[in-house]
């Protein structure tokens, strides 16, 4: 193995290590994460790319920060690459998991424990908020895909549907358009591809 691709792969694993480290709230708080180190500081994936990881990610089996840090290391670095982004990113959290397997029977009910909760809960919250935001203003482009945000919205909180029907009629939508509306399929890509050069 070529000395540069052996420094590729451990700078992978240790970005992911320590988007695995500070990760609090699952999958969903992961990705601002991953979007700020692998998009915008080291350009290793394009802003477009990263939505459809995300978008992937979500509708196979899996917990989808595993999902996405094995898409993401595939895409850098191939098979390895995928290893180790999934090595790093899974590692921390079975580390503190068993850590606090062991003590956490004993400091449960600890009110500095529970202030600790309490206080991380909100931050999880904007995280999530901060993702939806930021992959919103790459993946909605026009009305049809504000409206295509809007219902599915609607649908996944107050109607309670499957977050996998929900993708599975966006992409229906999409094939619909592309096949009986070419004209508003290829200025949508269009827009999509000139976002993705000027990032």
């Amino acid at each position: 193995m070529k000395k540069q691709q052996i420094k590729l792969l451990f700078n992978i694993f240790i970005t992911f290590f320590k988007i695995g480290c500070f990760t609090f709230g699952g999958g969903y708080a992961m990705i601002p994460l991953i979007q700020r180190e692998f998009v915008d500081n080291k350009g290793w994936v394009k802003e477009e790319e990263i939505v459809d990881v995300f978008a992937i990610a979500q509708t196979v089996p899996g917990a989808i920060a595993i999902n996405s840090s094995s898409f993401v290391g595939y895409k850098i670095a191939n098979r390895k690459g995928a290893i180790v982004a999934t090595l790093g990113v899974v590692l921390p959290s079975f580390l503190i998991i068993v850590s606090i397997a062991m003590f956490f029977i004993k400091f449960q009910n600890h009110p500095i424990v529970d202030a600790i909760f309490q206080g991380v809960r909100p931050a999880v919250v904007a995280l999530i908020l901060a993702a939806a935001i930021k992959v919103g203003k790459t993946s909605i482009k026009d009305i049809t895909g504000a409206a295509i945000a809007v219902v599915s919205g609607i649908l996944v909180i107050f109607v309670n549907v499957n977050v996998i029907f929900i993708i599975i009629l966006g992409a229906v939508i999409g094939v619909t358009i592309y096949k009986f509306l070419p004209n508003k399929a290829h200025k949508i890509m269009a827009a999509g591809s000139d976002k993705g050069d000027i990032c």
